[in-house]
């Protein structure tokens, strides 16, 4: 059983836009979500900006009901609960039955750390010897599966309800394995996406790292610099992104509209082998599951017109360029559009690639590309593999074909996902 497997529910909640509309928007027009946070300031970051989603408290009444909001304090789950949600509503799905669960619908929900802030004020209390006044909830909001529980309680779901985690790779690793779930027959639906807390225990390993842009504290909408010779490093982020998938049959049963279909995908690890290691990838991987993703997608490498890169700021950007390049042998004006998402939301760590997909999933419904932000001084060793003209600064008119969407973390692992604009065959 092979069954083709498309996209019918998007939901977002990022730091430059809550909800589809003001994401759009913000992407539209290249405003930024990245801003200096005084909390930073105060704890003696170098790196004083991140991107966070503003979620106003009777917004979340909208999400949770009065008991699940007592005592909730994870801000991953508030994010990956309403992306979700809007996600599953999107697709014109309604919650199960309080009585009978959905047996064909089921949720893979990605996350990297979750509810540190309600796991720190766990701690204190257990250090003060009030163990008995952590509350019920304190094991939910702690636990990684803790997105996905809530999701599938609250939606209903009764097939396969999960969480995975691949650092940076997470998001865009649950979407294949959606696709996969769906393709085999297992399920009609999947929701997928990821979601990552905010806020300094999140943030200040990577501080301590000093790989975050500490010169940007006065003017954070130009911090994140993905593509450009001036990148000093990446601004961390946070948020959720979701995505309804459905196999086709399903869709056109229902009367559902399509964003796109996804065709295939891989993920792999480097091993941390070669120059491959917890903090890099290896080149040769990174390839090889670029050209794995296109196989089991049956897509050939001149077929790609349209990259979503993982690009973070780094100095590892014009190293990612070049895979793409070698991987796809194509260069200069050949090469395809190329975009960065992280210029406008910085890098929302787990939650980057379904934040990520929902960006490149959305130029298919509106027929564009979104701009990069950033990187009028592109990085020369970029300019050496590709055309100015294929690294967009601002929103192009183009109708996608077909999107390639690759996603790499710590631990030297990687994803890569095909999207294709639908079509009847």
């Amino acid at each position: 059983m092979n069954k083709r497997v498309v996209v019918t529910g998007l939901g977002i909640c990022a730091p430059n836009g809550v909800g589809l509309a003001d994401f759009y928007d913000s992407m539209l027009n290249g405003k930024s979500g990245i801003i200096f946070h005084q909390e930073l300031a105060d704890l003696g970051f170098g790196c004083q900006i991140a991107g966070k989603p503003e979620i106003p408290e009777s917004l979340k009444e909208s999400y949770f009901t009065a008991l699940q909001l007592r005592g909730l304090n994870s801000s991953g789950i508030v994010y990956g609960v309403m992306a979700g949600t809007d996600a599953w509503m999107d697709a014109g799905l309604a919650k199960a039955d309080k009585d009978q669960p959905d047996w064909d619908s089921g949720i893979i929900f990605g996350t990297g750390i979750l509810g540190i802030d309600k796991l720190r004020e766990s701690i204190y209390l257990i250090d003060d010897n009030n163990a008995r006044r952590l509350g019920s909830n304190s094991v939910m909001q702690t636990m990684a599966s803790g997105i996905s529980a809530y999701l599938g309680g609250i939606l209903g779901c009764g097939n396969q309800v999960t969480t995975n985690s691949s650092a940076c790779a997470t998001g865009t690793e649950g979407v294949i394995m959606g696709m996969e779930r769906i393709r085999s027959g297992k399920a009609e639906r999947m929701l997928v996406g990821s979601c990552n807390d905010s806020g300094p225990y999140i943030w200040g390993g990577f501080d301590a790292m000093r790989i975050l842009p500490s010169n940007y504290n006065d003017n954070p909408q130009e911090a994140s610099r993905p593509m450009s010779a001036s990148a000093s490093g990446f601004v961390p982020g946070s948020g959720a992104g979701a995505m309804v998938l459905e196999s086709l049959d399903s869709a056109l049963k229902r009367g559902s509209k399509i964003y796109a279909e996804v065709l295939g995908g891989a993920f792999n690890s480097g091993g941390q082998r070669g120059v491959g290691s917890m903090t890099a990838p290896n080149s040769q991987a990174v390839q090889r599951c670029i050209l794995e993703a296109l196989k089991d997608a049956g897509v050939e490498k001149s077929e790609v017109d349209v990259i979503n890169g993982h690009l973070t700021a780094t100095s590892k950007d014009a190293e990612e360029i070049r895979n793409w390049s070698e991987a796809l042998e194509r260069t200069a004006k050949d090469f395809p559009f190329i975009n960065a998402t992280k210029g406008l939301v910085g890098h929302c760590l787990a939650a980057s690639g379904s934040v990520e997909c929902v960006a490149a999933l959305l130029q298919y419904r509106e027929g564009l590309i979104f701009g990069n932000q950033n990187c009028q001084d592109l990085h020369p060793e970029i300019l050496e593999l590709v055309d100015a003209s294929r690294i967009p600064m601002k929103t192009t008119s183009h109708k996608p074909k077909i999107v390639a969407k690759a996603s790499f973390g710590f631990g030297d692992v990687n994803a890569c996902v095909i999207f294709n604009d639908y079509k009847e065959m």
